[in-house]
Parts: structure tokens; C-alpha cells; sequence
């Protein structure tokens, strides 16, 4: 008998450590994916910010692609950059002198205030979470990168940029993100190869060709430009790229395991070096299912219906209609990264009419707050922020933990957003999406767009309620047929509507063919009016 329960013991002991391990072991990304759902935290908030930052906002001109089109005297179609090269010159010197690295040594971060920053973000723009640039296509680790040594501790502000955004953003409450762009960095950087081709430097290299060597006696000594720009296409070996990727993917897991990260975007419509960008997602939600017990994370990308464990992200663009599962919008007022010759697309009016519109379909939306060199954020941007900010504090409940309701509006194109390339104020980074003339991406309104007609709504719900959007309000009646009566959406009889912020008496009436709403002279803001419709659902 005691030989039994020798054995017994032993056998429960066996089983317990194995169930452990079991618990343990990493799960195949096929095994996540299956079995994700977006977390609460993230449809329920609805809006977040983002800080696209970083040493390309150091230069004041040249577009948001500065570190590919400093090194090209002709852009060709990517005419977004084309005050780079001249800009360059004028103001720091021959690319083969002075190059990008040298950019990077000029970013300082003097003013940031990162806690001055989310402080802002949270209480005064209302943001629901966060996110900021881990490393752009320009090869350049935001954080205090284990595996590459161009990173901004070592170089630039000397500071861990990632790290203090992570503990600002976990100090006011909100779920922390990163942004990856990198898997562009093969193609994006290879100009830093070529030399002038017409000129007094004609034939003359560009810095990609220095070596850890070159960097004897110079601010730069014992740093390797390899690392930061790679190797000329020409001298890439299979063996090299296999190298490169490989590091990429330990810098990755060092990102998304050392930081309290709750969110990744990447920049991209596949995994990032295929099967290496697979791991690092993988390491992504392994390490966020072990703190949590269960995923509690989001991975977006430009990849709609693809993967169930990826978010459908669309840049500068929207979904024609509402979406059966959440998805993000992100906006940006210039090129991502700020500079004076870049002219804002938006203003207040059109940011919040973009808010709207997004959360009518069932999808989040992101503003990048577009950051000076030093931290700090342009007055001419802070201004339409704090309006934003005004608008969703006192519209808040229409937009946080809303639904979308059987259609995302009424009345609509009320006003012609004309789609063409040419002519449709894009903003940089995907010819490619550009030239898709039924692509989401690049599709936004912006401050240019025709005003939307004044009895043009959008919905979204909460609980028992309705809220309508009347985006363009003036004084009048504006007659909406999805909520009359006999309408095939199925409304109720209406009890009672309420615009938020007023505590006067709003007038209508509901026959089988619509809903008659007087939209009133005052009303408590200058932008979209939010109406409580009881009753209807």
C-alpha cells in the first residue's frame, strides 16, 4: 500500500508539472490568433493618441520621409520630400559630410515633459489610450534597445523616450502602445548609397559607405554606420539579410517584453519579414496571455480579414460602413512628423466630423499629436486640439463604450468628396494605396471638403439610447427617415430628445415616414450637434 501511494503521489506530482508546463509553454501564433477577441479596454475607449516622433522632426522642411529624401536630389513622384535634399544642403551641409546619423545626433528632446504630455492627452483631449514611435523606416530605436546600439540613449536625447512615455501613460491610467515601421528599411534607406548626380559633388558618395573606422576622433567613434544604414544593395549577402532580420526580431521581443506595452501597430499589410514578424507578435501575446491570463492586447495593421488576431488599420482613411468587428482609424494633421512645410489638412471641424464618422462604424480613432524636435507641441496644432478637446469633453458619452446602431447615418452624401488622386489632398507614405482608387486608405475628409449638408447624421448607441450626430447644424428643421415610424430600421416611438449641454426644450415630431428634428439657434458648440433620442431602440 505505501508503494501504491508512492506511486499515486508521484503520478499527481507528474501530472501537476506537466499541466504547468503545459500552462507555460508558448502558444503557436495560430493558437493565439484563434482564440483572441479585442479586450473591452479598447473598444470601449474609442479615441486614443499617438506621438509620431522622433529624429526626423529635427530638420523643420523636407516631408515625412526626411531621412530617405535628404540623400535624393530628385524624388521623383514622392514629392511630399522634395525640400529635403536643398534643405539639407542649406542648413547642415553635403549629405556625403553630414548625414543622417548627424541628424540623429542633433535631436535633443530638451522639452519634453512626458508626463506633462499624457497629463494633457488624458484630461484635456480626452484620450482612451496611447501609443508613440518605437523606430520609423529610418532604423532608429526609440528606446533603450538591447540589440542596437543606435538607439536613443545612446545617441540624440540620451534619454528612453519609450520608457518614459510607458510610465506617463501608466501613471494616468491609460493602456500603453508602440509603433514599429521598420520592414520598409531594406528598400527606404537605400539612397544613402548613391552620390549627386549633377553638380559641384557629382559622383561624390553619401555617408553610407563610412565605416566604424571612419568614426575615429568624431562624435560618432565606436558606433558602426552599418548598423544604422545597412549595406548597399549590392553587397547584401542571403546570409546578411537573414542576420539583419534576426536582430530585428530580438530588438522586437526586447521592446514588447520589457515595457508594460498593451498595444503594437505596425507599419505594413503582412508580417514584418514574414515569419519573423510572426514570431515577434507571437512574443507579444504570449507575454501579455502570461500577465493577464488571457490576451489583453491589440496587434493593428493594413491587413483587413486577414488574420482574426490582427486589427484592420486604415490610414488617413475610413470604412465606407459600419464593420461587423472593431477597427482603427489613425489621422495625422501633416506627414506624421511635423514640419513647416507641410500645411495642416485639418482643422477642429474636420477632426471631430472624423471621430464621428469612425465611431459611427464601429472603429476606433487615433490623432497623431505631431511633436516640435524639443517635446513640445506647436502652437498652431495646440489650438485645434484644445477645440477637439472641448467638443469630446462635453460629447463624451455619445462617443466612449458606443455601439453603432443599424446604419452608421442618414442623409447621406450630402456633400461630394471627390475621389482622385490628384486632387484629393493625400498625405505621404503609399503610392501604392494612393493609386487603388477603391482603397480606404488615404480616403478622409479633410478641412478642404466640402461642408456636409445640414441634415446629415450619424448614430451611435448606448444602452437605451440613440445618439444622433447632426454634423453640420444650422437653425431649422432637418428630417431624418430611418427613425420614422414605418421605416424598415425598426424604430420605436420616440419619448423624449435632448441635445447634450442644453437644458432646453427641443422640439420635433415623429410620423411613419421620419423623424422632424428642430436643430436650435443656441447650441453649446460651435461643431457637430449631439441629440439623445430616448425611446427609439
Amino acid at each position: 500500500m505505501r508503494i501504491y501511494n508512492y506511486y499515486l503521489f508521484l503520478c499527481i506530482v507528474i501530472f501537476i508539472n506537466l499541466f504547468s508546463y503545459a500552462q507555460e509553454k508558448d502558444l503557436s501564433w495560430e493558437a493565439l490568433s484563434e482564440q483572441y477577441e479585442v479586450p473591452e479596454w479598447y473598444t470601449d475607449a474609442r479615441f486614443g493618441v499617438w506621438v509620431h516622433w522622433g529624429a526626423q522632426t529635427v530638420p523643420e522642411y523636407g516631408g515625412g520621409w526626411y531621412a530617405r529624401h535628404m540623400y535624393m536630389q530628385d524624388v521623383g513622384r514622392e514629392t511630399f520630400g522634395k525640400n529635403a535634399y536643398p534643405y539639407h544642403l542649406k542648413t547642415f551641409g553635403h549629405p556625403s559630410k553630414v548625414g543622417y546619423k548627424d541628424v540623429i545626433h542633433k535631436w535633443k528632446a530638451e522639452n519634453l515633459d512626458t508626463d506633462k504630455l499624457l497629463k494633457y492627452f488624458t484630461e484635456d483631449l480626452g484620450a482612451k489610450y496611447f501609443m508613440a514611435l518605437a523606430h520609423h523606416h529610418d532604423n532608429f530605436d526609440n528606446w533603450n534597445s538591447t540589440f542596437h546600439e543606435w538607439n536613443s540613449v545612446n545617441v540624440g536625447p540620451k534619454r528612453d523616450v519609450i520608457g518614459e512615455f510607458s510610465a506617463s501613460a501608466k501613471k494616468y491610467g491609460v493602456p500603453f502602445g508602440v509603433t514599429t515601421h521598420n520592414e520598409r528599411f531594406f528598400d527606404w534607406m537605400q539612397p544613402v548609397f548613391g552620390a549627386d548626380t549633377s553638380g559641384v559633388y557629382k559622383g561624390v558618395p553619401y555617408d553610407g559607405y563610412l565605416t566604424k573606422r571612419d568614426g575615429k576622433a568624431k562624435w560618432w567613434e565606436g558606433l558602426d554606420p552599418e548598423k544604422l544604414y545597412g549595406l548597399p544593395s549590392e553587397k547584401r549577402t542571403t546570409e546578411w539579410e537573414e542576420a539583419w532580420k534576426q536582430n530585428w526580431l530580438l530588438r522586437m521581443q526586447d521592446l514588447l517584453t520589457k515595457y508594460d506595452i498593451d498595444y503594437m501597430w505596425f507599419d505594413g499589410r503582412g508580417f514584418p519579414y514574414g515569419e519573423y514578424g510572426k514570431e515577434a507578435f507571437r512574443t507579444f501575446y504570449n507575454h501579455n496571455l502570461k500577465k493577464n491570463g488571457k490576451i489583453n492586447a491589440v496587434i493593428a495593421g493594413k491587413i483587413p480579414g486577414r488574420d482574426p488576431g490582427i486589427l484592420h488599420d486604415i490610414e488617413q482613411g475610413v470604412e465606407s460602413t459600419i464593420s461587423p468587428v472593431p477597427w482603427q482609424s489613425i489621422c495625422s494633421f501633416t506627414h506624421w512628423f511635423y514640419k513647416k512645410d507641410d500645411p495642416s489638412r485639418h482643422d477642429a471641424r474636420s477632426t471631430i466630423e472624423l471621430l464621428i464618422d469612425v465611431v459611427s462604424k464601429n472603429g476606433n480613432f487615433v490623432l497623431n499629436v505631431e511633436l516640435l524636435p524639443d517635446g513640445a507641441i506647436p502652437q498652431e496644432h495646440k489650438i485645434i486640439l484644445d477645440e477637439f478637446g472641448s467638443w469630446l469633453k462635453l460629447n463624451g458619452e455619445a462617443i466612449y463604450a458606443t455601439s453603432p446602431w443599424k446604419i452608421h447615418g442618414d442623409n447621406l452624401y450630402s456633400s461630394s468628396l471627390i475621389d482622385n488622386a490628384e486632387n484629393s489632398n493625400l498625405a505621404n507614405t503609399d503610392q501604392v494605396a494612393i493609386n487603388k482608387k477603391k482603397s480606404k486608405q488615404f480616403n478622409n475628409r479633410t478641412k478642404g471638403s466640402p461642408p456636409y449638408g445640414q441634415n446629415e447624421v450619424r448614430f451611435s448607441t448606448k444602452e437605451d439610447v440613440l445618439y444622433m450626430f447632426v454634423l453640420n447644424p444650422v437653425e431649422g428643421e432637418i428630417k431624418i427617415p430611418s427613425l420614422g415610424l414605418n421605416s424598415k430600421y425598426n424604430p420605436k416611438q420616440i419619448k423624449a430628445v435632448e441635445l447634450i449641454g442644453s437644458h432646453n426644450a427641443i422640439e420635433y415630431t415623429q410620423s411613419e415616414d421620419s423623424f422632424i428634428l428642430h436643430v436650435p439657434l443656441e447650441r453649446p458648440n460651435k461643431y457637430a450637434a449631439v441629440f439623445k433620442v430616448k425611446g427609439v431602440l
